[in-house]
Order: structure tokens, then sequence, then C-alpha cells
């Protein structure tokens, strides 16, 4: 029987190797894709009254008041499903007047995706009548089962939240749009938050007209809910930890169990092999990820990539231990001046909050 090997100040090295997210490559049926349309992890649990606004923005307790009487206002405002009130060539007499979606409007780390999921979960309806995702796997649900079929199976719900409404792909945004029109024909209820336009000036942090202008007709539905606000994950908490050495990372890789340790350049690679919508199940029973030898993201397209694994592993809650460059390192001046600036700094900013939790991981 093998034995572990102490390190001092750690837990024991354990019996078995890391494992290496390169070396995963999952597949994800379609129904696995409906199934999770949920608040991620880190958001199970937040609801209005565990939001905390900051009391020199009082734009932020008016969002919790105004959400607040939305999701009141859901309760039987949708037959139960599949779009039944059109059979009988009537509407339903309790359809609510004004509009049927709200978009909040905010930079990020303002808590927009914890007033998002909140809203999710006080909606009066079941879990199976609610659907919560980000623009992307929206997209991949289409991509998944095809227009129709997707306008089929979410036409029952009561309530859609959209969280990062992308609104740097035109052809995904006009996708979307359709999607959407056609759901509010059905009755399904609407909100959502959004990044940036390609080419705005500043951080981007205000993007209502952005967003009503492109969902075009969709507009008169959504009622626009600013929140000011600072980066909370930055708000009064010390600065992020500088990376570790690779020794350091490699022997916590060893001494958490469920940890995966790969080499960064190595990792940026074998994400362009797969795809995006597979992110989250790559992180399938990871309990830490472990990187070696950060570097910069060499081209925009990779950024990309790594910045949805960002929101995955963020999501699920996974501390990220690192040694080379600090995460505000990574994208380069020309990244963060452009069109997708605001993913990046929403990257840096997740990351460096995972960083954080990581801290635990290593010896003292």
């Amino acid at each position: 029987m093998s034995s572990s090997t102490a390190v001092p100040g750690q837990s024991p090295i354990a019996e078995t190797a890391p494992q290496s997210l390169c070396a995963l490559e999952p597949r994800v049926p379609a129904d696995r894709l409906v199934g999770e349309m949920v608040p991620p992890p880190r958001f199970d649990s937040v609801r209005f009254d565990t939001y905390v606004p900051d009391p020199n923005q009082p734009s932020q307790t008016e969002a919790v008041e105004v959400l607040g009487s939305f999701a009141a206002g859901l309760g039987g405002a949708h037959a139960t499903g599949s779009g039944k009130r059109k059979w009988f060539g009537r509407k339903q007499a309790a359809t609510p007047t004004g509009p049927r979606g709200v978009y909040l409007d905010g930079g990020y780390g303002v808590g927009k995706t914890h007033l998002l999921a909140s809203l999710w979960h006080a909606a009066p309806a079941a879990p199976s009548l609610k659907a919560f995702g980000t623009f992307v796997e929206l997209t991949n649900l289409v991509g998944a089962l095809g227009f129709q079929q997707t306008v089929q199976t979410l036409s029952g719900h009561r309530l859609l939240c959209i969280d990062e409404f992308e609104l740097d792909d035109p052809g995904d945004t006009v996708l979307v749009s359709s999607l959407l029109s056609r759901l509010v024909e059905a009755g399904v209820a609407l909100a959502a938050t959004s990044n940036t336009l390609p080419g705005k000036l500043g951080e981007g942090r205000f993007a209502a007209a952005d967003f009503l202008r492109e969902i075009q007709g969709l507009s008169s539905h959504f009622r626009p809910l600013r929140i000011d606000g600072e980066d909370y994950r930055h708000r009064g908490l010390p600065e992020a930890p500088p990376p570790y050495s690779e020794d350091q990372v490699t022997r916590a890789a060893y001494a958490t169990a469920g940890a995966s340790l790969d080499d960064f350049p190595a990792l940026l690679d074998h994400l362009a092999r797969v795809h995006p919508s597979r992110y989250g199940a790559l992180t399938d029973g990871i309990t830490a990820v472990c990187l070696t030898d950060v570097q910069p993201v060499p081209d925009q397209s990779t950024a990309l990539r790594l910045v949805v694994l960002a929101d995955r592993l963020y999501d699920r809650e996974i501390p990220v231990l690192a040694s080379g460059l600090p995460f505000d390192r990574l994208f380069s001046d020309e990244m963060l001046n452009g069109g997708y600036r605001k993913k990046y700094f929403r990257a840096i900013s997740r990351l460096t909050a995972l960083a954080r939790d990581a801290k635990r991981l290593v010896a003292q």
C-alpha cells in the first residue's frame, strides 16, 4: 500500500497526481445544456436580502426594490407552458401591463449577476419554468437544439434571465433578438445584463442605449434599470496575492484533493480544441485550478476563450493558484483599449478574486 508524504506546513501529498485539464475533452448532451440553465453554484444561495447595497449608491437600493416588484408581478403572468393560450385563439385575462422585461445597466462588479440570479430565485414559478444563462450559453443552446426547438423548449417558461448579453457580435445579436421576439409573443418575461459594443471609449460602464438599439423591436419590452457603483470584488479587499513559485503551485496541486495542474500555455492551446460550451463540463469535479508559467495571452481569439473559462471558474467558485505573471498582465494594452475591453477587465477581476480564494492552498 502506498503512503502519503508529508510536506511541512501543508496537507499530506496526495497519493495520486493532480488531474490535467488538457487531458479532458468532455462531451455535453443537449439535455444537459437545457437542465443547466439555472444560476451557477456561486449564485445558488443569493437572494435580494443578501445583496449589500453600497450606501453611497442609492441606485443599488432602488434596483433591489424594483426587481422585487418585478418578480412578484410574474405570478400567474404566463400560462403554465407550451404557448397553449394561442391554440385557443384568445389571450388570458391576467396578462399584466407595462414592460415584460428589465435590463440591468451598470459596470462590472456592481452585482448585476447577483441581482439577476436573485430575480430568478424570487420569481414565483417552478425551476423548470425559469431559465438562467449567459448569452454564450443561450447561443450554444440554439446551436445544439436548433432555433425552432429552442423556441418550443423555452416558450413555456415564465422567465428567461440572460447574463452578459453580447452586443459585439452582430450575427449572434440578431439570432438571439429573433429568439426573444418569439418568446415575448409566447408570454415569457425577460431580464438581461449586457456587455458593451466594440469601439466604445471609456470603460463602457453604461450600455442601455446600445442594448435597446441592438435589440430593435424588443426595446419597448424592456425597462432599463441603472446600477451605479464600484467593482465590489475590490471594495475594501486586500490586493490580489502575487504569483507563487512553480514549486509552490506544484506542491499545492499535489496536496489538494481534486486539484488540476497545467502549464498555462498548454492549457490555452487545449481550449482551442474544446468548444466553449463545454468549458463548464471541463471543470466537473475540479476543486482547484493550479497553473504554472502564466504568460500574456498571445491573441484575441485565445483571450476570448480564456474569458469564458474564467467565467465558468468564477461561477463554480474554483480557486486559481498560479505562477508566472500576475493576472492583471494577461492582456495587452491593445486588448484592454479595444472593443472587448469590458470582457477582459471582468476576467481580470474574477481571476483576481479566485486567486485570493487560492491563498489557503499554499503553506504560509
